[in-house]
Parts: C-alpha cells; sequence; structure tokens
C-alpha cells in the first residue's frame, strides 16, 4: 500500500500500514466490515503507554470520523 501512495503522489508515507488479509487483528478489534470487500469500519482508538485501550471511535458508515475535538479530550482524560 505503501509504494502505490508513493507511486500516485510522490510522496513516501510517514506511518506504518498493517496488512491483515485473514482480518486477525480486524476481528480482534471488532471492526470487521463485511460489506466492505476487505476494508475495516472505520475506527480510532486511544491506547496508552502500556498498550491498553482507553478510548475508541467506531463507525460503520464510513463517512462519519472521530473529530479532533473527541481525540483531544480521549488523549486528555490519559493525564
Amino acid at each position: 500500500m505503501a509504494e502505490k501512495i508513493s507511486r500516485d503522489d510522490g510522496k513516501t508515507p510517514d506511518f506504518v500500514f498493517l496488512s491483515d488479509p485473514g482480518h486477525r487483528v480486524i476481528d480482534r478489534y471488532g471492526i470487521w466490515n463485511p460489506a466492505g470487500r476487505g476494508w475495516p469500519h472505520p475506527a480510532t482508538y486511544v491506547i496508552d503507554r502500556q498498550g491498553v485501550v482507553r478510548w475508541k471511535f467506531v463507525e460503520v458508515d464510513y463517512k462519519v470520523r472521530a473529530s479532533n475535538e473527541q481525540i483531544l479530550e480521549a488523549l486528555g482524560q490519559l493525564r
């Protein structure tokens, strides 16, 4: 995926992509989208330094995403 993005826009992404063809990780997080042809439901997670999920936003409508304000509030709760 990163290679395709680099070819398409000439920029290398500065984040890691997860390849999950058997959707093992997607299943563990409960975001498998059977109608999505392999794409999961959009989700945002706030994970603490110990690796514990402290906040999540999962939506079946791909057009609805967590707002910056919601994410910042969740991050503020980690203090």
